[in-house]
């Protein structure tokens, strides 16, 4: 199992241009989540919650600031360095399950091996062993319509975890489900949480999600907090 799965952000700035106006997303934020942490970020929209996520990931950059993950800086990677980064390190679980519907649950688990070095029968062992995992090797052979919004999640985080990665990504993973499969979801990333040493980062508005967390962050909070330690220093 690998190591070292620290998220480091130091600094941080995110902002975007809207007509003439500059939106200021994340201001001077610091974080750091240490290696084998279940963290969930709550807090109202549009504190740049989804943001954190996307640049712990690799899919947007900071304006300025630095970010060091797994011992590695990522923020001034290239996007082919960033690519290659992102495939080893990072599985992403969203809300939408984003699978495809031409391929079957085994399929789409099998997705993101097509670049490695596995041959077919790695691929599809690899694919096997996730499904079973999350309880779905009984639904290997069926298709995106035939699953229930629950089993197309368990689908989504077997594939997220198909190629090992060190951090979990996820981005109101039960916001779609009933409390009942919300509640089976959560148990699945609190396991490969304890059992596996996966660091997780969720981001949920669910205070009965936040209770899988080993910690939750109330983002308006904390950034209150770091604005008056901020005041403070100077």
């Amino acid at each position: 199992m690998k190591n070292n799965n620290d998220i480091i952000l130091k600094d941080i700035n995110k902002s975007y241009q809207k007509g003439d106006n500059t939106v200021v997303v994340l201001d001077h934020f610091n974080l750091t989540i240490n290696s084998g942490e279940f963290v969930a970020l709550m807090g109202p929209s549009g504190l740049g919650k989804s943001t954190l996520l996307h640049l712990m990931g690799g899919l947007d950059q900071p304006t300025s600031g630095e970010m060091v993950i797994g011992a590695q800086r990522i923020d001034n990677l290239k996007e082919a360095q960033f690519t290659k980064w992102r495939a080893e390190n990072i599985g992403f679980v969203f809300q939408s399950h984003h699978l495809l519907p031409v391929l079957s649950a085994q399929g789409n688990v099998e997705l993101p091996l097509a670049l490695t070095p596995l041959n077919k029968k790695q691929r599809q062992e690899h694919a096997s062993y996730a499904l079973e995992l999350v309880g779905m090797s009984d639904r290997s052979k069926h298709y995106p319509k035939e699953l229930s919004g629950g089993q197309e999640q368990r689908v989504a985080i077997a594939r997220a975890i198909v190629s090992d990665p060190n951090i979990l990504l996820c981005d109101e993973p039960t916001g779609n489900l009933d409390r009942k499969t919300a509640n089976e979801i959560l148990a699945i990333l609190a396991q490969l949480n304890r059992d596996f040493g996966k660091t997780i980062v969720m981001v949920t508005h669910d205070n009965k999600a936040a209770e899988y967390a080993t910690r939750v962050i109330n983002l308006e909070s904390y950034m209150l907090e770091q604005n008056k330690c901020t005041v403070g220093e100077n």
